[in-house]
């Protein structure tokens, strides 16, 4: 039997364009319940009961909180590509291969599984030990397809901090899962029917 060595380990760069669509979505699956059992874990770790962190609120509030605020970054996120060049907002072409030939029911529930998994781990677990700003911080550094230039890291950075803002203006966690599914949703189908156009 061979000795194992980590020095034989090698980590090369992936090839977006080498994925197949399973493999993509088989990768984006997994990535997501890992997400979400990572959270549930840290939540039951800090003595709360995820049930209650997802409790629907009473009052519609949190709607306007979470449009809003989607709002806000579909603005700024659309002045960014006309005055940002194009290659300092590229995502390695990870974005392109998700959406660009998934059918609509499966953009929504894409956007849905995304927004539920990441929220809880990031704004309903980590906020609650770290506050917003490491949160983001670490919400930055996990989607590392855009470490590569400064540009959308900063503003990954940033509509996270909006996002732990919202949690804790809005007291549900509903406000930013509501948000980050409106923007994943509305960039899906932009990224969608643009290529169909």
């Amino acid at each position: 039997m061979k000795k194992f060595k980590l020095g034989d380990i090698k980590i090369k760069k992936a090839d977006p364009q080498a994925l197949t669509d399973k493999l993509l979505l088989i990768n984006l699956y997994i990535t997501q319940g890992l997400t979400l059992f990572i959270g549930l874990i840290w939540i039951l770790l800090q003595k709360r009961n995820p049930f209650d962190i997802l409790n629907f609120p009473n009052s519609v509030n949190f709607v306007y909180w979470g449009l809003g605020l989607a709002g806000i970054m579909l603005i700024v996120d659309f002045i960014l590509t006309y005055i940002v060049p194009e290659e300092s907002m590229d995502d390695g072409g990870i974005n392109q291969l998700l959406f660009g030939n998934r059918p609509l029911w499966h953009i929504v529930v894409i956007a849905a599984v995304v927004s539920v998994c990441e929220e809880l781990l990031f704004r309903g677990a980590i906020q609650h030990g770290l506050g917003p700003y490491w949160t983001s911080i670490l919400f930055a550094v996990i989607h590392v397809r855009y470490l590569r230039h400064w540009i959308p890291t900063g503003w990954v950075f940033l509509s996270s901090y909006g996002l732990g803002y919202i949690y804790i203006h809005s007291g549900t966690i509903w406000a930013p899962i509501l948000c980050h599914f409106f923007i994943d949703l509305f960039s899906g189908l932009v990224i969608r029917y643009r290529r169909v156009s």
